[in-house]
């Protein structure tokens, strides 16, 4: 009698935690909160909830400030994910500089992230234009180099990964005729920098991914993944024109070792919500696990 109500027990006990936000049999892939960023501005704590349920276990945080991610404590940030059963992957810091580096990296650390990365070219390197809503680089490559390798200098030193995340605008020879990507790849340390590759930014700059995975491998440790409608448009995972199982062949070459899930904006009505779940239901089809 005794194993009988033990093996009910469990039972019940499955169906519960079948119940719970934050369960899933099959949690895989990855996926950044600024796609969800004005739900995670609203209600943190039942955004979280809503992502876990979905199936994603890697979590990509991008607010922080005062010292606090999502206006929770370093540590407060890592319970919930914990509990929930997702990890603290990466962490974009756009207002990383020399001066503020060490206390972002402490924070960072205590938040149990494994990589901080550089959204942008830190520290004044980059403009934004308020009427076009784009973003440009100033043709100072050589201080960016150097930012971002003693950037990353401090980040190894501290145990953590550094990467530099790009949008298209890195693929734009400056005055000089230099494209910043392919400079910024030729003149960083691979011992303290590496990159977050934006699949969509890539392939709306032209460029071809898998070349640059041939060209500079084992570089690219994190992918963005995200995928571009027939307008140009961000779109879910596996509905738009992005070859991702020929991109995804060269894995190992690239050095990837996450991806994330990213959608900057949605359209024709859409909610983020729905679109990381349709494109977590994409992933598996197009060969990521």
């Amino acid at each position: 009698m005794k194993k009988i109500f033990y093996v009910q027990l469990l039972i019940v006990t499955i169906i519960s935690l079948m119940d719970f936000p934050g369960f899933s049999q099959d949690k895989f892939g990855g996926m950044t909160l600024y796609t969800v960023r004005n739900e995670m501005n609203a209600d943190p704590i039942a955004t979280l909830k809503d992502v876990a349920s979905i199936g994603y276990k890697y979590v990509e945080a991008v607010d922080y400030r005062d010292g606090k991610f999502y206006k929770m404590s370093p540590e407060e940030f890592k319970k919930q994910l914990d509990d929930l059963g997702m990890v603290p992957l990466s962490v974009h810091m756009g207002m990383v500089t020399l001066d503020n580096a060490d206390k972002l990296i402490a924070d960072v650390k205590a938040a149990g992230f494994k990589y901080f990365v550089a959204p942008v070219p830190p520290m004044g390197l980059v403009k934004f234009n308020r009427e076009a809503r784009s973003l440009s680089m100033t043709d100072n490559v050589d201080s960016l180099v150097l930012i971002l390798n003693t950037l990353g200098q401090k980040c190894t030193a501290a145990g953590l990964e550094f990467l530099y995340h790009n949008h298209n605008f890195e693929f734009i020879a400056n005055a000089d005729g230099i494209v910043p990507y392919d400079y910024m790849l030729e003149n960083l340390n691979p011992e303290y920098v590496n990159f977050q590759m934006d699949l969509y930014w890539v392939s709306k700059a032209g460029a071809d991914p898998v070349a640059y995975f041939e060209k500079y491998p084992g570089r690219f440790k994190i992918w963005h993944i995200k995928d571009m409608d027939d307008q140009g448009r961000f779109a879910p995972v596996g509905t738009g024109s992005v070859d991702f199982p020929r991109i995804l062949a060269k894995k190992d070459l690239a050095g990837m070792k996450y991806y994330i899930v990213e959608q900057d904006q949605t359209f024709d009505g859409m909610k983020p919500m729905e679109a990381i779940k349709i494109s977590h239901d994409a992933l598996k089809k197009l060969g990521f696990d």
